[in-house]
């Protein structure tokens, strides 16, 4: 099945967003997402990329238009993984805790949740670490863990606002081979935003640049280069010419 011939998840329809300060975030953001696919948000700082994420996930409401979610009645769905730019994990609580918690929140015993958490974890490599605490491990490990608590409660939809910016490249592109595998095997709708126009076209099928405050989407570039990607797809001339396609559209929403 191709992007283009997948049902629409989600539909934003002129989606904008004023502070109270009388800041304009956003301003007329419209677009469709569909099930099962990979989307980047790129664009310059400031220009509301991770202001549209929280409104998607429901934790700002819109100024004005509307968002719905076509394959659950309209409305959003009850579960959708959130991934921070921090791992912002609990220090004093060990990794299965940190995973635990939105499962606990929920009411779910911790014996209940042992397989969940357990099947979670090894996910994303880290079955051996289920009593590590944070400290203990590497900024890598750290967002790993992240993931697989925005995991555990088995979401159709992962967001994730430029959760492997503060890593060294190595790991990063590590990480998003791993997030690669991950989305294939359990066909989740990630929305995934970065300010890397190398990232955003490695990851995606739909790379979103969005220009300067207030944020609007100027191009749906498509990524058409199969998966599974990997190194000789990062060495490839398609590639350096669609990196070259987000940057050009980059620079030409902010000279306008």
């Amino acid at each position: 099945m191709t992007p283009d011939s997948r049902q629409s998840l989600v539909s934003l329809s002129g989606v904008a967003k004023t502070y109270g300060s009388g800041t304009l975030a956003l301003e007329g953001v419209s677009t469709e997402i569909a099930r099962g696919s990979f989307v980047s948000l790129v664009g310059p700082s400031g220009c509301g990329k991770s202001t549209l994420l929280r409104i998607i996930a429901g934790l700002i409401e819109p100024s004005a238009g509307k968002i719905s979610w076509p394959l659950n009645g309209g409305a959003r769905p009850a579960d959708i993984g959130f991934v921070f730019q921090d791992a912002t994990l609990m220090p004093w609580a060990r990794v299965f805790e940190n995973v635990y918690l939105p499962l606990k929140l929920k009411g779910v015993s911790r014996k209940d949740a042992e397989a969940r958490v357990g099947e979670a974890l090894q996910r994303v490599g880290l079955s051996d670490f289920a009593a590590a605490y944070p400290r203990e491990l590497s900024g890598g490990m750290k967002m790993r863990v992240s993931i697989a608590r925005a995991l555990v409660t088995e979401p159709p939809v992962l967001l994730m606002d430029e959760p492997f910016a503060a890593l060294d490249e190595f790991t990063r592109e590590k990480l998003d081979d791993d997030l690669l595998e991950l989305w294939r095997g359990q066909n989740w709708t990630v929305i995934f935003v970065t300010h890397s126009v190398y990232e955003s076209v490695y990851l995606s099928e739909r790379v979103l640049v969005m220009g300067a405050r207030p944020g609007r989407v100027l191009q749906d570039i498509h990524i058409d280069a199969p998966f599974p990607r990997g190194r000789a797809f990062r060495e490839s001339t398609g590639y350096v010419a669609r990196c070259a396609e987000v940057s050009a559209a980059l620079r030409e929403g902010a000279e306008a």
